[in-house]
């Protein structure tokens, strides 16, 4: 009885080694992933060969292994994207998986072989590698038009003035009237119109009409000096 007792011992502790509790890293598709694994180095005789594989640490070595290092420099590569970038002289042994995949997804074995029974440094990982977070914050929109509440103030604003040109009597548009019902309402048209072109004509050139009035001031003054002289002509004969 004491003999199997002690014989399943030893294969549980052969089987099993010190293997450390499983620890979660979790990544997304196209980052590079670290996953962590670190030993002592007390000197240059404790630097020593270890490996990296994929699934759970097995009794001995790693399984499906995927890169070794004699503990200087790295022996065995299954891919280039993955890589330790850490500094193997001082005992950091950490994977670095480039450019992941969800097909990375999966437990990981970090073994140092540590000279002596049973002194393997096992630990596992588990990797989850999920899809890159997409924003779902929908696009700005700009229009050409936009309202502002009462009160509120804008960061810019654009006033736009339009000039209107003046219009000649003769580029005016015409308005069709009905026919004229007797001779006074056709005289009364002809009036006012005379005297819109009159009032169009003055509007758009003022200077014209100053000119006109100079020159009737003119006549009426000279017709009063001769007005004068011809009165006191007769007045003395």
């Amino acid at each position: 009885m004491l003999s199997s007792i002690c014989l399943n011992w030893a294969l549980l502790v052969l089987l099993t080694g010190s293997t450390v509790s499983e620890l979660i890293v979790i990544g997304e598709v196209g980052q590079n992933i670290t996953v962590p694994c670190h030993y002592t180095v007390w000197n240059t005789n404790s630097i020593t060969s270890m490996c990296w594989g994929r699934d759970r640490c097995p009794s001995s070595k790693c399984s499906q292994p995927i890169i070794w290092t004699d503990g200087w420099r790295v022996t065995e590569q299954h891919s280039s994207r993955y890589q330790l970038k850490g500094d193997l002289q001082k005992g950091d042994v950490s994977l670095t998986i480039v450019d992941a995949r969800e097909a990375d997804s999966g437990t990981y074995c970090c073994r140092v072989e540590i000279p002596g029974l049973f002194n393997d440094q096992l630990i596992n990982h588990k990797v989850m590698v999920k899809k890159a977070r997409i924003s779902t914050a929908s696009p700005h929109t700009y229009t050409s038009e936009q309202t502002s509440a009462p009160g509120s103030t804008s960061e810019s604003s654009v006033t736009v003035t339009r000039t209107w040109p003046l219009v000649s009597a003769s580029e005016a548009p015409q308005t069709a009237s009905a026919p004229c019902s007797g001779p006074s309402d056709c005289l009364d048209v002809t009036a006012s119109l005379q005297n819109s072109s009159v009032s169009l004509a003055s509007q758009q050139d003022p200077e014209r009409g100053l000119y006109i009035g100079i020159g009737s001031c003119a006549a009426l003054l000279l017709i009063l000096i001769l007005a004068l002289l011809l009165t006191k002509r007769e007045y003395f004969s």
